[in-house]
């Protein structure tokens, strides 16, 4: 009876840290419930992006943060004044493929 449950402890050990591993290697990749970001870029440093975002629901409230992206490239081609739209996964707070929007035909960029 002891052996028994020495086994049985040790599978649920072995259980509970699987999914603990299989979580944090999920996290590490951006995994999580995808959603879409939009907002107006207000400074660009070697840091990341600085936007005055817009409400995502389910992930963060409309505000003026500094946010990480995925690239440094996007350093590069972003500039003050651009409106963007980013992809993001729930619990992180990076921006992913980040797009720049075209201008409508008023000259301004579309922000949706």
């Amino acid at each position: 009876m002891k052996t028994r449950k020495s086994i049985l402890a040790f599978a649920l050990a072995v259980a509970c840290l699987f999914a603990a591993t299989s979580f944090a290697q999920d996290k590490a990749k951006g995994k999580g419930k995808v959603m879409t970001f939009h907002g107006k870029v207000e400074a660009v440093t070697e840091k990341g992006l600085t936007v005055n975002g817009k409400k995502v629901e389910g992930w963060m409230a409309a505000m003026t943060m500094n946010y990480p992206v995925d690239s440094p490239d996007v350093l590069k081609k972003v500039k003050v004044g651009d409106q963007i739209m980013a992809t993001v996964y729930q619990g992180d707070i990076t921006l992913h493929n980040v797009m720049i929007m075209p201008p409508d035909k008023s000259g301004k960029q579309k922000s949706k």
